[in-house]
């Protein structure tokens, strides 16, 4: 069988095919359609006209009237205040010691810590921070001094220190840089304005009192 019977059947069987389709289809549906109409109603469901009650309830909402205004309220008593009679107390006398304190420094103090008085007299620290006794310097129980030259500025501040004098040596050099950096001096006035000068300072470092 050549390849053109085969596409005359093949179409031919197509053809039967849809037709019987349609056919079945078309017999689904009619028959559906009669058996619908005989069937039963399911129960529980009433097809028909909803009776209604006729006796209708009307209930009367009106809006509440509003609460009268209140009275004005009558106006407070008078109080009485009761006078309190001042007692003088007299404070018993107590011997303080007299303490001499420095009221420029901060920080943890341990020992004193002295400025040397043979510095010239134009030298007038107006604030002087006290420097920290080195934490090691203390538990080993060393004692010593430092002498730090610096330069006053024009404002009264201090730059450029510089340790020239130490005993023992390196042991409070970093106590007193930080401390003497933090100075306020008055600064040296020339005809009327204000100089930078060179100056000196020592600082003792002992244990008396700590």
């Amino acid at each position: 069988m050549n390849s053109g019977m085969r596409y005359v059947i093949s179409v031919l069987i197509a053809i039967v095919v849809t037709l019987s389709a349609f056919y079945l289809m078309h017999r689904l549906i009619s028959g559906a359609t009669g058996e619908r109409e005989n069937m039963d109603p399911p129960p529980g469901i009433r097809f028909g006209p909803v009776e209604l009650d006729d006796t209708i309830t009307r209930e009367d909402r009106r809006k509440p009237e509003p609460p009268p205004p209140p009275d004005t309220p009558p106006p407070p008593p008078d109080m009485e205040i009761a006078e309190v009679d001042q007692v003088d107390q007299q404070m018993p006398d107590i011997d303080m010691p007299e303490l001499n304190l420095s009221m420029t420094g901060s920080g943890p103090m341990l020992g004193n810590v002295g400025m040397d008085r043979n510095e010239e007299g134009d030298v007038v620290p107006l604030v002087r921070i006290q420097p920290q006794y080195p934490r090691e310097a203390a538990m080993n129980q060393i004692e010593g001094f430092v002498t730090v030259e610096f330069t006053i500025t024009e404002t009264g501040g201090v730059t450029n220190p510089r340790v020239i004098d130490a005993k023992p040596p390196r042991v409070f050099d970093r106590a007193a840089m930080r401390a003497i950096l933090r100075w306020k001096f008055k600064p040296r006035v020339v005809d009327g304005v204000a100089v930078s000068r060179t100056a000196t300072q020592t600082l003792e470092f002992n244990l008396d009192g700590a």
